[in-house]
């Protein structure tokens, strides 16, 4: 694997008061495909939009191929092919008329693009649309079938970097799993792959790091199996609660949990609990008991997966926010109370 097509070191971009990216770094090598996981409004779209010269960032550089994209937006938008989150326009064209385009536009010869559009068609399996023209009224082709033609856009021509943002939205399960090997596919072929989604399970099969960003900053990074913990011998026990009844996972000290728990993570009606894998027997004991005395709806147990790592990671920072906005309101209504009684003297 060669050397990095995209460096982020440091970037901060704020509106307002707001930090929509607070220190951000992150790498893309050549070859390797970057997963950028958050949820709605955690600085993802933000970032991509500073990569290709759309935002200008308050700090920090960017430098894709080795160009500096602050200094010189045009130079490095060249290097860089891009899905956005929004669909692409193509309003009067049709999809093998709009991928020939995009390849033609990044020098591709006209029978070079059009053999390029129709392998893109096979792969994703849209022949069925591939002659039919998408109307401006959002007729013609589906939400499905454009974004995919949107991907088939930017991965139809090589470039050191492809920007994929939620590049699966719309799309159904069967053409999705198409698409994610098609993202794999543009990494083995030595592009470096920058992979916007919140879609965790999914991208965890094509991805070889991850970066999550949580309200602009960086709460994880590393290979999965790295941010998975100890190794890929841990278990995730998934207990399904009752609506409004309680959680066994927060047994009091007098009644412990009988299994060591590495990690513990609370999602709506769902507990997920880390543990190893040697504790695998007793965690059933103890799920099936709690489901015969209907403490909880039901269980699972099965390997980790990166959702735990994602939501635990979050969770960490949202509960590290809400400690410092407590303390800073402390502070505050502290100085406020001293200055008052200075005031009173």
């Amino acid at each position: 694997m060669s050397g990095a097509v995209l460096e982020i070191e440091g970037l901060t971009r704020r509106f307002g008061s707001v930090h929509a990216n607070e220190r951000v770094s992150l790498r893309v090598r050549a070859g390797e495909v970057v997963g950028l996981l958050g949820h709605n409004g955690a600085g993802k779209t933000t970032l991509v939009s500073q990569v290709v010269g759309l935002l200008r960032p308050d700090g920090g550089s960017i430098r894709v191929a080795g160009v500096d994209a602050v200094a010189d937006p045009a130079t490095a938008r060249r290097c860089v092919a891009l899905q956005a989150q929004t669909q692409a326009p193509m309003d009067g064209l049709t999809p093998r008329a709009a991928i020939e385009i995009a390849g033609r536009l990044r020098g591709m010869s006209r029978a070079d693009a059009r053999a390029a559009a129709q392998a893109m068609a096979a792969a994703l399996d849209i022949g069925e649309w591939f002659d039919r023209r998408a109307t401006p009224d959002g007729g013609g082709l589906s939400g499905g079938v454009r974004r995919l033609t949107a991907f088939a856009m930017a991965a139809v021509a090589p470039v050191p970097l492809v920007i994929l943002d939620e590049p699966t939205n719309d799309v159904d399960a069967a053409r999705r799993r198409r698409l994610w090997e098609a993202v794999r596919r543009l990494g083995d072929d030595g592009a470096g792959v920058l992979l916007v989604t919140h879609n965790v399970v999914e991208a965890e099969r094509v991805v070889d790091e991850l970066v999550v960003l949580d309200r602009g900053k960086v709460v994880a990074a590393g290979s999965p199996s790295r941010l998975r913990g100890t190794g890929d011998h841990d278990l995730r026990l998934e207990l399904s609660l009752h609506p409004d009844g309680d959680d066994p996972s927060e047994a009091p000290a007098d009644a412990p949990i009988p299994i060591p728990i590495a990690r513990r993570v609370r999602a709506g009606r769902r507990v997920l609990l880390t543990l190893g894998a040697a504790d695998a027997e007793a965690a059933v004991a103890w799920a099936t008991a709690l489901r015969s005395d209907e403490r909880i709806e039901g269980y699972s147990l099965a390997p980790t997966t990166l959702e735990d790592v994602y939501l635990a990671a979050t969770a960490t920072a949202t509960a590290t926010a809400a400690t410092a906005t407590a303390t800073a309101d402390a502070a505050v209504a502290g100085a406020a109370t001293t200055t008052k009684q200075v005031t009173d003297v």
